[in-house]
């Protein structure tokens, strides 16, 4: 008897448009930080840009909002490592609405942003944990994960929990803008520093990079996380 396997058949053309909401479960974290940045006041975002339509379009401060605050959840620090997100992983493409920001805009929307994603950083790990969402592969800041009984008053620690989180993804993005330059970083953009030296400045940047973003206890019993 012959085998049989099931069908895999890469080139096969969608007989329908593909729907990003079939993408991800109905219980991903991906629309749990969506559905709570919809919720959340954004004025101070959106009152940062031209009103007369005259510059660039920006990205919907909103997406980048809901982009920014899932990659932080889930552990993810580097404005490189988002942007690759958008284009390989299926809930940052979800999150993005399928648009793929570079990591200079990125790193740029949060240096303008910094207090106010802070704040909402705060609120969204707060209401993660509230939500039972507080588990194994569900919310990681730096390896440790969020305590599950946070309390009405524990907003405070966990914006200091992200204003902390913050500073370390600006710190690694600096010290691999020093290793990378403008370029992304990934195999294909590096291929072109061989030799001694471009292993010699990897090496050095990368352990700076690494060394921003070390393991600490998140916030228990009402205090912050010590830095």
């Amino acid at each position: 008897m012959a085998q049989r396997f099931v069908a895999c058949d890469r080139a096969q053309s969608f007989l329908m448009p593909p729907d990003v909401r079939d993408w991800l479960p109905e219980d991903h974290l991906a629309w749990f930080v969506i559905d709570a940045v919809g919720e959340m006041d954004l004025d101070v975002f959106y009152a940062a840009y031209r009103l007369d339509g005259r510059a660039r379009p920006a990205y919907d401060p909103a997406m980048m909002v809901a982009l920014l605050l899932y990659a932080y959840a889930r552990g993810t620090r580097s404005s490189r490592a988002i942007e690759r997100g958008c284009e390989e992983d299926v809930a940052f493409r979800v999150l993005a609405a399928q648009q793929r920001p570079d990591h200079a805009t990125i790193a740029r929307f949060v240096e303008r942003h910094q207090d106010a994603i802070a704040g909402l950083f705060g609120e969204v790990l707060s209401l993660c944990a509230k939500n039972g969402l507080v588990k194994v592969g569900v919310i990681a800041v730096d390896g440790t994960k969020l305590p599950g009984n946070a309390s009405r008053n524990a907003n405070v620690d966990y914006e200091q929990l992200a204003r902390e989180i913050l500073q370390e993804a600006q710190a690694v993005d600096a010290a691999e803008d020093e290793l990378y330059g403008e370029a992304r970083g990934d195999a294909r953009a590096t291929a072109h520093r061989g030799g001694a030296a471009g292993v010699a400045a990897r090496s050095q940047a990368s352990a700076r990079a690494a060394g921003c973003a070390q393991p600490r206890q998140a916030p228990q019993g009402g205090q912050a996380a010590p830095g």
